[in-house]
C-alpha cells in the first residue's frame, strides 16, 4: 500500500483517488492533523506483541507484562495477539474501544541510512529514497495543493519540510502564547516595505494568521482559566490545535521531540511511559475540543523508526532499528 492508498482509506469517503492524484470532494469537511514523533520512539512498548515469546525473552527488564484485569502495570488487550501501554488507559484506549483508534505496527519507508535526520527527510517529502530528493517539494504541500479550498497551517515555530512547495503555507506555534513581538505600527511599515513586491500577499497572509491564532488562543487562555485547566505540554498545545482546526484550518502539522529513549526507557513506568501518557491526554483533548467535527477528522501519528526488540548489553535500554522495521504505530 502506497502513502496515497494509505491517506485514502484513513479518510475514508472524504478522499477519492483517481488518475493516480488525490482529490477531495467538494464541500468536503475532512480534517487531517500530521503528529510528527522526532527521535524515533519504541514502537514494541506502546502496542506491545503479548503473544511473542521472543518479545519477552528479548527484553528481560522492558517488556510490559501480558494483559491482566488485576495488575495496573500490564498491556492493556487489544486483541488476542497484541496490547497497548498502560499509561495511554484513560486517553487513547477508550477512542480505541469506540473504534476511533487503528494501530499500524511494523510500517515503514525502505530509507535503510539509521539516521534520524535522513529517514524525517524521507517521510517528510514523501518521495522515493532512490535518486536526486527535491526539498522544495514537501508531501503535505502537494496534497494541499489538490484539496479543494485548504485551509493548511503547521503548528511550529517555522515551516517544516513536510510543508515546503509551491504553496505558501503559513506557521504558528501554539506551546506558548505570548503578546506579539511585533506592534501594530511595525506590522504597518513591514507591509509598506513589501507592498508591490511578489512576497506581499505571503507577508500580509503571515501577520493575518497570527493575528487569528493569538486572538482564538487567548480566548481559549481565558476559558481555560476559568475552568481550572491544568494541561501542561503537548496536552495544551494539542487542545489549542483543536480550537483551532475546528472553525479555521482543515491541514494540520505538529512535531513533538523527546522520543530518542537511549537511557532510563523504563517500562510500565519511566521515561517512555510519561512522553506516552503526555502525547495520549494530547490526543484525547485534540478529540475533544473538536466537539462534533472529531468525527470528520483524520490524526496521523508517526515517527521516523522505532527500535529493536533486544535490549542493549547494560539492560536499560533498546538499540537502533533500521528505519525499515517500524515507522507508525
Amino acid at each position: 500500500m502506497n502513502r496515497r492508498d494509505l491517506i485514502q482509506a484513513l479518510a475514508a469517503a472524504p478522499l477519492t483517488l483517481a488518475a493516480g492524484q488525490l482529490y477531495a470532494a467538494p464541500q468536503t469537511r475532512a480534517r487531517l492533523l500530521v503528529v510528527f514523533l522526532r527521535g524515533a520512539y519504541d514502537a514494541a512498548n506502546v502496542v506491545i506483541p503479548v503473544t511473542s515469546e521472543f518479545y519477552y525473552r528479548s527484553r528481560p527488564t522492558l517488556a510490559i507484562a501480558k494483559p491482566n484485569p488485576v495488575d495496573a502495570n500490564a498491556a492493556l488487550a487489544l486483541d488476542s495477539d497484541w496490547g497497548l501501554h498502560p499509561a495511554l488507559k484513560d486517553s487513547i484506549y477508550p477512542l480505541y474501544r469506540k473504534g476511533q483508534v487503528a494501530f499500524i505496527p511494523f510500517a515503514g519507508t525502505d530509507d535503510a541510512s539509521r539516521s534520524h535526520f535522513h529517514t524525517q527527510d524521507t517521510i517528510e517529502l514523501g518521495q522515493a529514497t532512490q535518486g536526486t530528493r527535491n526539498y522544495q517539494s514537501g508531501f503535505m504541500n502537494r496534497l494541499a495543493s489538490q484539496l479543494v479550498g485548504p485551509r493548511p497551517i503547521a503548528f511550529t515555530d517555522q515551516i517544516p519540510l513536510t510543508f515546503h512547495g509551491e504553496l505558501s503555507i503559513p506557521n504558528m506555534s501554539v506551546g506558548a502564547v505570548n503578546k506579539p513581538a511585533v506592534d501594530t505600527r511595525q506590522v504597518g511599515l513591514i507591509q509598506m516595505m513589501y507592498k508591490g513586491t511578489q512576497l506581499a500577499p505571503q507577508v500580509d497572509q503571515g501577520f493575518s494568521v497570527r493575528d487569528e491564532v493569538y486572538k482564538a488562543m487567548t480566548e481559549e487562555m481565558q476559558e481555560a482559566n476559568r475552568h481550572a485547566v491544568t494541561a501542561r505540554g503537548f496536552e495544551l498545545a494539542a487542545r489549542r490545535i483543536g480550537s483551532l482546526m475546528k472553525e479555521r484550518f482543515n491541514l494540520g502539522f505538529v512535531d513533538v521531540g523527546g522520543w530518542d529513549t537511549h537511557v532510563n526507557q523504563g517500562n510500565a513506568n519511566g521515561y517512555l511511559a510519561g512522553r506516552l501518557g503526555e502525547l495520549g491526554r494530547g490526543l484525547a483533548g485534540f478529540a475533544d475540543s473538536m466537539g462534533p467535527t472529531w468525527h470528520d477528522t483524520v490524526v496521523v501519528v508517526v515517527s521516523e523508526f522505532g527500535r529493536t526488540f533486544r535490549e542493549n548489553g547494560d539492560r536499560m535500554h533498546p538499540r537502533m532499528l533500521v528505519p525499515r522495521g517500524a515507522a507508525g504505530a
